[in-house]
């Protein structure tokens, strides 16, 4: 087992990660930048190393100096947690090179699945269904306005190393294509630096359900069961839950051994995310792999009692898992609160934490690395805090979310709260009968 571990992320996900090494015994070391010099994560770890200011791309994306931490730390192992380099097959096999652990995919694995077009290649050659669209990268924007005609409008160009809705344009029409392409070009290169495209047919109004995966270094893989991430906005989760309210018994099947065999098949190491578009008539699309932990991950755990965070460190380690799949028990529902002002188009509201009040009681996890007199970089992602219930039931689970946010109080600065409260009442998301597209229709009422 691991001696000592570097946690190479920020925030909630990184103090995550250390109570779980904390759990087992581990060491941990917790890098921040010098905008995070007050986080908990740079509290509550063994060891903190400070690596560089506060642009990602002199900090939590600079390999070389995550290296040099781990090194003069003396850790045997990084986890990147999700976002930064958790998907990055350069950073994977550096880690390699340097005899460090990478609690993650190989080089090998990112390139075959974290790279939407490959991945899609490989699933289609495990039988797995796919939507149709660019076989690969494409390469120039004369290809593009050929391809889309070919697929049929609407068509949604993703970037291939894209993410939490980056990189990524839907286009209804012909005269859009140019724009959305020089967009979503310019986002992917920015965020990821890599602006390589690719394109599907646009679905319509479909269900976004994802199948969480475990692979062990013995070619074996096991699923979780599914989580629902419809509720978005512009490609990012707003909230999710567990089991599907759309999913089946019949369905829930299909789609796990759809997700252990195409695990299976390339030997995938580590927690793993297939994600998959499902039509109305309960058709099932693959759209991309997640070579990562998720940000939702807590769900699963809640409704199969199973640390996926010590998992993916067994694993790592070389532990065989099980092999058996995983089915819900109960039901749980995550909420993220992240520092916006949804009342004006959730513009991001970083600031000072005046006030803080976190909500408990029977069935009610919180997930967070702020506290009363924090401030929220404006550097990062806006994302301060999970909220999860769980319960016997969905209604109970809806219940106990509408008091848990009622308990929730964030005070310096705006955030989503208002927004889940009035979620809660919606009587399509109570009902369970929403897709991809309901914030399109959803209408935030004032607070008076």
């Amino acid at each position: 087992m691991f001696k000592k571990i570097l946690i190479a992320n920020r925030g909630e996900i990184a103090l995550r990660i250390i109570r779980t090494c904390k759990e087992m015994g581990i060491k941990s070391v917790a890098v921040y930048s010098t905008a995070d010099a007050e986080s908990l994560h740079v509290k509550f770890a063994d060891e903190a190393v400070c690596i560089g200011p506060p642009p990602s791309n002199l900090s939590y994306l600079k390999m070389s100096n995550i290296l040099a931490a781990a090194e003069i730390t003396d850790a045997d192992a990084i986890h990147p947690g999700y976002g930064f380099l958790s998907e990055n097959a350069k950073f994977s096999k550096l880690c390699d090179e340097h005899g460090i652990k990478f609690i993650g995919a190989s080089a090998d694995m990112i390139n075959k699945m974290g790279d939407k077009a490959s991945a899609k290649a490989t699933m289609k050659a495990n039988g797995v269904p796919t939507i149709p669209g660019s076989e690969g990268i494409i390469s120039s924007f004369p290809v593009a306005e050929k391809l889309a005609l070919e697929i049929g409008y609407p068509v949604m160009l993703k970037a291939t190393a894209g993410g939490g809705g980056k990189g990524m344009r839907d286009v209804w029409k012909p005269e859009d294509l140019k724009k959305g392409w020089d967009d979503a070009r310019q986002e992917a290169k920015a965020c990821f630096d890599n602006d390589g495209m690719y394109m599907e047919k646009l679905i319509e109004n479909p269900r976004h359900i994802e199948i969480q995966i475990i692979g062990d270094s013995f070619g074996k893989a096991c699923h979780l069961s599914e989580r629902d991430c419809s509720i978005q906005r512009r490609h990012q989760k707003l909230t999710e839950e567990t089991p599907s309210p759309f999913m089946t018994k019949s369905l829930r099947k299909k789609m796990g051994e759809a997700a252990v065999k195409a695990s299976e098949s390339i030997k995938y190491e580590g927690a793993g995310t297939i994600e998959f578009l499902v039509d109305k008539h309960r058709n099932f699309y693959f759209m991309e792999m997640n070579t990562r932990i998720q940000v939702e991950h807590p769900i699963t755990e809640q409704v199969v009692e199973f640390d996926l965070i010590r998992e993916q460190i067994l694993v790592a380690a070389g532990v065989p898992i099980s092999g058996k799949n995983y089915f819900p028990r109960l039901f749980s529902i995550e909420c993220r609160i992240n520092a916006e002002d949804p009342f004006n188009n959730f513009r991001p509201c970083p600031g000072v934490i005046t006030n803080l009040h976190i909500p408990g009681g029977h069935g009610v996890r919180v997930d967070s690395h702020v506290y009363a007199g924090y401030r929220i970089p404006p550097n990062y992602d806006s994302m301060i805090a999970k909220l999860i219930t769980t319960a016997q039931s969905r209604e109970e689970a809806i219940s106990k979310m509408k008091r848990a946010l009622g308990e929730f109080v964030i005070e310096g600065v705006k955030t989503t709260i208002p927004f889940h409260r009035q979620l809660m009442d919606n009587e399509v998301y109570i009902s369970g009968n929403y897709t991809t597209k309901f914030m399109e229709d959803f209408k935030l009422e004032p607070i008076v």
